[in-house]
């Protein structure tokens, strides 16, 4: 989501995970099989707190107060209207469902090859002509527990921020940038869903060291990504600040 180097595309992305049928337990199957195909799902080894926390900030971010996750791990919308939230965050997961491609959350926590998350595309390892194109959306949960600075930032960057980003890279096939300075497509996207929100919007896709780390013989290395609020009552744009330790996170390398 944050690495300092440029994320791939899906089509030339170099990973590749191996799933089975059991390894989801049975998921995709019902997710061919299901009239209106279930799409969005979790790994079995997804922590109940983890699924909590996960639906509770995509609740708060779609406005759709019923979203959660059923027993068997499928991403449920619920049937109520919203209640604010953003449009754009609703289309996308909505656009997520409908599609050819099913989407699987797994926690990746602690992980040193994932950094806040990432989506790579899976391979079934039986029969895959017959099901349909796998991607792991990979979240590392501890990642996001890292992460200080300004509160309205804060708000705006989390677990949730996290996966829609992911959802929009395997929906969308949309690219991050690879220039310092810009946000690029896919958090742009997110962007729009920050703004629908009344939130805090990311300045720039990637992170960079705190001034003066470069040379700091420590072994902390505190990193910063920038975010902009735009003030409604004088239209000024207020630059905020998120920091971490990159020894921590990952990122650097």
């Amino acid at each position: 989501m944050s690495k300092s180097k440029p994320r791939k595309t899906l089509t030339s992305a170099t990973w590749a995970v191996c799933l089975s049928l059991l390894l989801i337990g049975g998921c995709a199957a019902q997710a061919v099989a299901a009239p209106t195909p279930d799409k969005i799902l979790c790994r079995p080894e997804l922590a109940a707190s983890r699924r909590q926390e996960l639906a509770e900030r995509l609740r708060e971010i779609t406005g759709w107060r019923n979203l959660h996750f059923s027993e068997d791990g499928i991403l449920r919308f619920g049937a109520s209207q919203a209640e604010g939230g953003s449009q754009t965050a609703r289309e996308l997961l909505q656009k997520a469902a409908r599609g050819s491609r099913l989407l699987v959350f797994e926690d990746a926590s602690r992980r040193a090859d994932v950094v806040f998350s990432r989506v790579v595309e899976g391979r079934w390892k039986k029969d895959a002509g017959t099901k349909p194109s796998v991607y792991l959306v990979q979240v590392d949960f501890k990642d996001f527990s890292h992460v200080m600075g300004d509160r309205d930032a804060l708000a705006a960057f989390n677990v949730g921020w996290g996966v829609l980003h992911e959802i929009s890279h395997a929906v969308n096939d949309s690219p991050d940038t690879e220039r310092a300075g810009e946000v690029g497509e896919c958090e742009a996207l997110v962007n729009r869903m920050r703004r629908e929100c009344g939130l805090a919007e990311r300045a720039e896709y990637h992170f960079h060291l705190y001034p003066g780390q470069e040379q700091s013989q420590f072994k902390t290395k505190l990193v910063r990504l920038a975010f902009e609020h735009q003030e409604p009552e004088t239209n000024k744009k207020r630059r905020l600040w998120l920091m971490w330790n990159a020894e921590l996170v990952g990122g650097l390398k």
